[in-house]
């Protein structure tokens, strides 16, 4: 089984769709639905979804309270991801822990995470490095 679709609520289709879309493309999603409350990118068989809905409450999404905190999307590759980082603040996000990056997850994480002008938070991951020690903090912090 695999995750058939995530639908996000955005405050401002246009500037989620100039955030995502940029971002989704550069990782090789393609648009698949576009009306007039909502877009959608596939990739495979998953899809992402969103959606400027008139039943949504007022406060804005917050990543730090209950619900969504991000979506992680895999890289193929180091320069893969220093080329997005380098990218990303022309296109609506910003590097998070700019004094980790690119180990903010932890050794042998090598990672970004980017936050849109909506606070909707992308980690971007690069395959795993070998790891040099043995020691159980030398794992990745989410495997401790």
């Amino acid at each position: 089984m695999s995750l058939h679709h995530v639908e996000l609520w955005v405050p401002d289709l246009e500037r989620a769709r100039a955030d995502w879309g940029w971002l989704l493309d550069r990782l090789g999603w393609r648009p698949y639905q576009d009306w007039a409350a909502g877009v959608s990118w596939r990739c495979g068989a998953t899809y992402l979804v969103l959606e400027q809905s008139p039943a949504q409450r007022p406060g804005g999404h917050d990543r730090m309270r209950p619900g969504l905190n991000h979506l992680a999307f895999q890289l193929p590759d180091a320069d893969a991801l220093d080329a997005l980082v380098a990218e990303a603040p022309a296109h609506g996000w910003r590097l998070m822990f700019p004094d980790r990056h690119p180990y903010a997850g932890g050794p042998g994480h090598r990672a970004a995470y980017l936050e849109n002008r909506d606070g909707f938070e992308a980690e971007l991951v690069a395959p795993a490095e070998p790891l040099t020690g043995s020691g159980p903090n030398d794992r990745p912090e989410g495997e401790r």
